[in-house]
């Protein structure tokens, strides 16, 4: 857990770039999705390959969603050369051409996991939850400050720690997934590391008030609530099954 001390209350005074970078990193640090219990599971090898589908299928619906969100940020742009530098983002999942790209390797996942890519376009067993929660983030990037849009993205500062943690997991613990469709995780490794460096930098330089370094702390911690709120849409399918279980059980006593 983070050692970094909460913001004082009724303070104005502006955090110097380290203290406000130490805050930054203490959001993901504190609160980011792999401390979920259904991460953990996955990240322990404890899934069936039914809910592993299930996190697949539902997590698609945010992976399509991605180069959304990157437009609606780029579109808040002035400067071409940000806007140059941020459109990468979206060619990153789209692909510059048919058959590349971030979408194109999680499709490949849910294929050797056993999923038709015509089931997970269609959306159509996307759980409220997920909807919801994707949704959330959509809108928040469109309607926020570039600042506070930028800021959210900045989960990505841990994003390289978790996919390395899914590698080994996957590698591990669902050998019946081919290797070779393990390449979108592979990928933002590296993608992960440069695009958080680069927002950080943004958020550095555009928040010259303290309310304006609020605001992007908690933009982050949107973020990060986004993300957990995804998994528990997911992870409660297996407590209303069990439940079911369990009611169906005492009716045959």
């Amino acid at each position: 857990m983070s050692t970094v001390a909460p913001p004082a209350a009724g303070t104005d005074e502006l955090w110097g770039p380290a203290e406000f970078t130490a805050h930054l990193r203490a959001v993901p640090a504190e609160r980011y999705h792999d401390r979920h219990p259904f991460n953990v599971r996955m990240h322990e090898g404890a899934l069936t390959p039914e809910e592993l589908r299930r996190w697949i299928l539902n997590r698609f619906h945010y992976q399509r969603h991605i180069p959304v969100k990157d437009a609606l940020i780029l579109a808040k742009f002035d400067d071409p050369a940000l806007r140059r530098s941020w459109l990468r983002r979206i060619q990153d999942h789209d692909g510059l051409v048919e058959g590349e790209g971030g979408i194109e390797r999680w499709l490949r996942l849910g294929e050797a996991a056993g999923i038709e890519r015509d089931r997970l376009w269609s959306g159509a067993e996307v759980l409220p939850g997920v909807r919801l929660a994707v949704d959330g983030y959509v809108n928040f990037c469109r309607l926020r400050s570039p600042l506070e849009a930028v800021a959210a993205s900045l989960t990505e500062l841990a994003a390289p720690t978790i996919m390395r943690t899914r590698i080994d997991a996957f590698e591990r613990h669902y050998r019946w997934i081919e290797a070779d469709a393990l390449t979108y995780f592979r990928t933002r490794i590296g993608q992960g590391g440069r695009d958080s460096e680069e927002a950080l930098a943004l958020v550095l330089a555009w928040a010259r008030t303290r309310q304006e370094q609020e605001a992007a702390v908690g933009a982050l911690r949107f973020k990060c609530d986004v993300l957990w709120s995804l998994l528990d849409a997911i992870d409660a399918i297996d407590a209303i099954d069990a439940i079911g279980t369990i009611e169906g059980a005492g009716e045959r006593t």
